[in-house]
């Protein structure tokens, strides 16, 4: 295990409420808890506790998978053996069993259900076209696997800003699957539970966001509009340019926050600065 990796680990363990998730979880073994269940017997809010939940599973430490419109909460025992076994690799010079070796406090043979140690993001635009397409092809290339990236729009287009696929390609994004939709697609009780919603226009014509729920942490992006996009085609290609890298320079920021260290104010507060254009790095 690499030490950012344990420092990670570490890191997550080291709010209170996750410490207890952990311990409550572990009386549980493989079988695992309910979401709802788990906010009971701690007492949290659900959408707190949903926060640090994504917390300890981005971190490997704990795993999740959905049964029926329940999603049930495990704790990885490789994950947790492996930070603990970080830490007497090196004891008694190369000799951890002289110095109790905490990784045998651990079971040996737990095994562990399906893992889905992602964070799952929503776009949101009014035509579902172009910036919001972008956000989600991007993320897609540079979350690495620990984020599910979604897009949808108030009054979404027919198909997609041909430009703006054109640039994709051009880049390398994978853009099979990117298509103009609702945002009533991620609305109803099977659709994948948001963890941020990001909004990348000013106004979504004048429409109130649907309820996602209290998990999602919220922020705005505000970006230009390309189809108010004039000039020539020279011109139009420099501005869809430019956009690209605006919201590329915002995601590689979003997916390197030290996401298992800040509470939900904390993270709101830096998903805030990252769509503040007067503190987005040129």
């Amino acid at each position: 295990m690499e030490s950012s990796v344990a420092a990670a680990g570490f890191s997550a363990l080291s709010q209170e409420t996750r410490l207890n998730l952990m311990r409550l979880l572990a009386t549980r073994g493989a079988s695992g808890m309910a979401a709802g269940e788990l906010a009971s017997k701690l007492g949290q809010p659900p959408s707190t506790l949903s926060f640090h939940l994504a917390a300890l599973e981005q971190s490997g430490l704990v795993q999740s998978t959905r049964q029926g419109r329940h999603i049930i909460y495990a704790v990885r025992f490789a994950g947790l053996r492996a930070l603990f076994s970080f830490l007497t690799e090196t004891c008694c010079g190369g000799r951890p069993d002289l110095c109790g070796d905490l990784a045998r406090l651990l079971p040996e043979d737990q095994p562990e259900v399906h893992m889905t140690p992602a964070f799952n993001v929503l776009f949101l635009c009014t035509h579902n076209s172009a910036r919001s397409l972008m956000a989600e092809a991007i993320l897609q290339q540079v979350g690495k696997g620990k984020f599910n990236a979604y897009s949808a729009g108030s009054e979404p287009a027919d198909k997609p800003m041909p430009e703006v696929i054109d640039k994709l390609q051009a880049l390398g994004h994978d853009v099979e699957q990117l298509r103009c939709k609702s945002w009533d697609e991620f609305t109803g009780p099977n659709a994948p539970r948001m963890d941020f919603v990001i909004t990348l226009c000013d106004v979504l014509q004048g429409q109130q966001c649907p309820d996602f729920g209290e998990r999602p942490v919220t922020g705005a992006w505000p970006l230009p509009d390309p189809a108010k996009f004039t000039g020539s085609a020279v011109e139009r290609a420099t501005m869809i340019n430019e956009l690209y890298g605006m919201i590329r320079r915002r995601l590689e920021i979003f997916v390197n926050l030290p996401y298992a260290s800040l509470d939900r104010m904390a993270l709101k507060k830096r998903l805030d600065e990252i769509g503040d254009s007067a503190r987005a790095p040129a």
